[in-house]
């Protein structure tokens, strides 16, 4: 199915891009959000008059993502406790909800879906290495550090 994307789209394409998807990726994901809209000769129109307008709403979207970026880069390390066994291994696990919790608490907003944990919850104490998704262009790193209680 041919997609005219309305954003940029990590690993798929930018904004006005004609580009090939599954049907259920559209169906399911690109509609619903309204990242992309059918390729027919009618939306490619519509998306002309409007690409404009499109374009600004990315760039100040970009500009949001990379101040919020500098928000987190100015944080050094967040700090979060949890009861541990004495060989340091957590009774449970630091998941992102907690993550986003301590940020919060910091002063930083930041929502489940950008914190990205590539091992999965956290088991053990130590310090942590983040990666989190501002925008498709914006990354910011964090460091977590989990203490026993």
């Amino acid at each position: 199915m041919n997609v005219i994307l309305l954003e940029k789209i990590r690993n798929l394409g930018n904004l006005g891009d004609k580009v090939k998807v599954k049907p259920g990726f559209m169906r399911n994901y690109l509609a619903p959000k309204r990242k992309a809209v059918p390729a027919t000769s009618v939306n490619l129109e519509k998306f002309e008059s409007r690409r404009a307008d499109l374009e600004k709403r990315a760039e100040e979207r970009l500009h949001e993502a990379k101040q919020r970026a500098e928000k987190i880069a100015a944080l050094t390390i967040i700090t979060i406790s949890a009861k541990a066994a004495e060989e340091g291994k957590l009774y449970g696990s630091i998941s992102v909800v907690d993550i986003v919790d301590a940020m919060n608490k910091a002063g930083v907003k930041v929502e489940r879906n950008e914190i990205k944990l590539p091992g999965g919850a956290i088991r053990f104490i130590g310090e942590y290495e983040l990666e989190i998704l501002l925008h498709t262009d914006v990354t910011a790193p964090i460091k977590v550090n989990i203490v026993h209680e």
